[in-house]
């Protein structure tokens, strides 16, 4: 019998070679990944290692008043201190699936006991019994169930890991885009209220020619209607204002109140970017890398619901410190030694299942890895197309404004020499300030690019 239980011992131990294996990284392909900014048919033939997402963020956004904002966020940004929270957790679970490896050591399936008994006829001959039993047990992962699923706990936890690098990410772009938005309307503000201003002097000749006889009153109501239109953007740029003050407020962990800041004209953003190698791309992004560890993760799931096939085994021991009811004075240790095999044989098909399950989640995870390293790539294509159009934009506006703005001059100087209508002078200032308005508007789109960018290469780092 003895030869027969090592046999099968050595036969269950041979057929289990190959059932745990570590993960190995798929083959993914990340040529022609990025997409050129200019060229409509090639991919971005890039030579660089170097990412600009891997720069400091401190070094992207050199505002001093972006900065303070940006760490009063990383300090008290409500999803990001979950995040870090939900990271702690998944430590705590490691470190019990890392104690499974452990003996298991109680104080017996019973409790300690003792007793005195008396025979009433015969108060000498009183018994006193006691017992204090212990037992340890030990499962022997010869077939890798809790090794896997260590594993399998451990890319868990290496995904929530990127899952809090991610947010912090999103915490930091969140926080710099509302910043640039602030900036871009503080300015188109500016611009409005001249503009209003420019309208007001221009209602103001009007109304005095009309009362000189020389001008209809319909010309003086469109004057005035030009001049009401900017007060109502005027209100307008205001109301955006406080409410974005609010939505930064809320980013940065406080009450919503008023935001120092500086203005649109004195930011200073990198203008030559780096996109680094496309694979590159499968270690700095946060929610890419978090991706592959859901997949690593799924592969070990599928490494324990194969282990689940073969038998569990455990040995251990149990001891008693007792006198055996009285027969031994003083008591002694009893100790007694056993293994245990179970092999599952017939599970009513929930063993194949499981397994089929966690093939079926291993390649859904597979899915999902691969769509976030195109996504990956999209978003950085994507960012670079966006700079480089909103700055050509940028440039094409400050030269229509220059053009503009002679033309109002021209335009003014032309009326009040009877040599141009109303309607030319209104026309003039109206365009004007749509350009002026459209430029800033191209130069914030500029700035949100630079951020999308930075975060689409996996930004964020310290």
């Amino acid at each position: 019998m003895k030869k027969i239980i090592i046999f099968a011992a050595a036969t269950l131990l041979m057929g289990s070679c190959g059932v745990y294996n570590k993960y190995e990284r798929p083959q993914v392909d990340t040529k022609g990944l990025i997409r050129d900014a200019v060229s409509d048919v090639d991919t971005l033939a890039v030579q660089d290692t170097a990412s600009f997402g891997n720069m400091p963020w401190r070094a992207v956004f050199t505002d001093p008043q972006l900065q303070s904002l940006i760490e009063q966020g990383l300090q008290k940004n409500a999803n990001l201190q979950n995040a870090v929270l939900t990271v702690q957790m998944y430590e705590a679970m490691l470190k019990a699936a890392k104690l499974a490896f452990l003996p298991a050591i109680q104080i017996g399936s019973t409790s300690p006991m003792g007793t005195i008994s008396t025979i009433h006829t015969d108060p000498s001959s009183t018994t006193r019994a006691y017992s204090i039993p212990a037992s340890a047990s030990w499962t022997l992962d010869l077939f890798g169930n809790i090794l896997s699923q260590k594993r399998s706990t451990q890319m868990k936890l290496l995904g929530y890991k990127d899952y809090q690098m991610a947010v912090r990410a999103q915490v930091i772009s969140g926080i710099a885009n509302s910043y640039y938005t602030l900036l871009m309307l503080d300015q188109q503000l500016r611009i409005v209220e001249q503009m209003s201003q420019m309208a007001k002097e221009t209602w103001d000749m009007m109304k005095l020619e009309y009362q000189l006889g020389r001008m209809r009153s319909t010309s003086v109501q469109s004057a005035e209607a030009a001049y009401l239109a900017t007060r109502t953007q005027a209100n307008e740029f205001h109301r955006q204002i406080r409410a974005t003050e609010n939505a930064l407020s809320l980013l940065i962990g406080q009450q919503g109140q008023q935001i120092p800041r500086s203005t649109l004209a004195a930011q200073s953003l990198p203008t030559e970017f780096s996109t680094g190698v496309g694979v590159a791309l499968l270690q700095n992004r946060p929610d890419v890398h978090n991706a592959e560890m859901n997949l690593a993760a799924c592969f070990h799931d599928v490494q324990t619901a194969r282990s689940k096939f073969y038998p569990t085994i455990s040995v251990g021991a149990s001891a008693a410190f007792t006198n055996s009811n009285g027969a031994m004075n003083p008591g002694k240790w009893l100790t007694t030694l056993f293994a245990n095999l179970t092999q599952p044989i017939f599970m009513r098909g929930a063993l194949t299942a499981n397994l089929k399950v966690s093939k079926l989640q291993y390649e859904q995870a597979f899915n999902t890895w691969q769509n976030a390293i195109l996504s990956a790539g999209n978003e950085v294509s994507n960012a670079l197309v966006n700079y480089n159009v909103y700055d050509d934009n940028s440039k094409l506006e400050a030269q229509r404004i220059a053009v503009l703005t002679k033309n109002v001059e021209d335009t003014r100087a032309l009326y009040k020499s009877s040599g141009s209508s109303y309607l030319e002078v209104l026309t003039a200032q109206t365009q004007l300030l749509n350009a002026q308005l459209s430029q800033v508007t191209d130069d914030f789109s500029k700035m949100q690019a630079v951020v999308s960018l930075y975060t689409a290469l996996g930004g964020g780092g310290k």
